[in-house]
């Protein structure tokens, strides 16, 4: 191998290194993974979201869609300085497509120990009603 091709391949390393280190600034966006319970109520959504804070959980309802986006804050006290870490800093986004049946105008949300609880009831038209019978 020649001086040319070192250099080269010392330069194509050092932009390999430093499209790293981009993405390592980059918070990585995950999706929360979910346990969906319904009933004739409506639906109740579990979401992990370790390490978001309520100030950093934005959700929004549009056109039947449900989108939720958190940011995990991951502490470290000013005097620390980091060696190695696996616990990185990143975002959640999911989005969920609503059934005409929910009532988005009464979403209920709480986020408690990571865990991200939204419940949308049912429409009052659309829930299961009893109808009784009269005898003549």
């Amino acid at each position: 191998m020649n001086d040319t091709s070192s250099n080269a391949l010392q330069r194509n390393e050092g932009q390999v290194a430093a499209r790293k280190n981009e993405q390592a600034a980059q918070p990585l966006t995950r999706t929360p993974a979910v346990d969906v319970e319904e009933n004739s109520q409506g639906i109740t959504l579990w979401l992990d979201m370790p390490a978001v804070p309520k100030e950093k959980l934005e959700i929004e309802v549009h056109d039947d869609n449900l989108r939720i986006q958190g940011e995990a804050v991951v502490p470290t006290p000013g005097n620390l300085q980091l060696q190695y870490a696996e616990v990185r800093e990143s975002r959640f986004a999911r989005t969920f497509t609503l059934a005409p049946d929910l009532d988005t105008s009464r979403i209920d949300a709480n986020l408690q120990d990571g865990v991200l609880r939204i419940t949308i009831p049912r429409r009052e038209e659309a829930r299961p009603r009893r109808i009784e019978v009269q005898a003549s």
